[in-house]
């Protein structure tokens, strides 16, 4: 992966990982519960969950460009207009609302990190989103297997980093989430949007 693309990905990834989601919510719902040290066991599984779907997502992308390269310019504009799309609707949705009564205090890390992995490998959207966001930044000219390294241990860290981040602060995110909430999707949403529309015309 050539440096300029990698950092591309990177920067996609950041706002990625800033974007409410499931696992990032279930975090901060769990930080607020157990504490932040605890909640690693909840990151971890999720990590480990989008792990395996961006290696279902890339590998099979992969052998799809290998039979014509015609493939990878048609996934690049429909994974180009769908991410547009998840934008517009982000940018329409309201603040995420989260409630800490939903699960008792008393969760063992095993429980945390089995739900943190099925958040994370039983989202259909989420594989959607990978299958539409991975072509803009495959190179069929270099290994896919190093791609895949590069992309999944990017996205991990910056993942990690925020979900932690979230879950240690999760009694002062809360408040805020209420109070900015629909600003940040607006925010969060143009983002998708630009890179939506960007990415397939940089590299068509």
């Amino acid at each position: 992966m050539a440096l300029n693309t990698w950092l591309l990905f990177f920067v996609t990834s950041v706002g990625i990982s800033l974007t409410p989601g499931p696992n990032g919510l279930l975090a901060l719902t769990h930080g607020a519960l157990h504490g932040g040290r605890k909640t690693l066991f909840t990151i971890a599984g999720g990590l480990i969950g989008f792990v395996l779907v961006i290696a279902l997502c890339m590998f099979g992308i992969g052998a799809l460009v290998q039979s014509s390269i015609t493939w990878l310019v048609v996934l690049k504009w429909i994974g180009g207009l769908y991410l547009a799309w998840l934008g517009i609707k982000l940018w329409r949705s309201p603040p995420v609302a989260v409630d800490v009564r939903t699960e008792g205090p008393k969760a063992g890390g095993q429980t945390l990190f089995r739900q943190g992995f099925l958040t994370a490998a039983t989202n259909p959207k989420c594989l959607l989103f990978f299958s539409a966001l991975l072509p803009q930044f495959i190179d069929p000219d270099r290994s896919l297997a190093v791609q895949f390294g590069i992309v999944a241990m990017t996205y991990t860290i910056t993942e990690f980093v925020t979900e932690y981040a979230i879950a240690s602060a999760a009694a002062r995110v809360r408040p805020w989430l209420a109070r900015v909430g629909r600003r940040f999707n607006q925010v969060c949403g143009g983002i998708f949007v630009a890179v939506g529309l960007a990415l397939p015309l940089r590299s068509a």
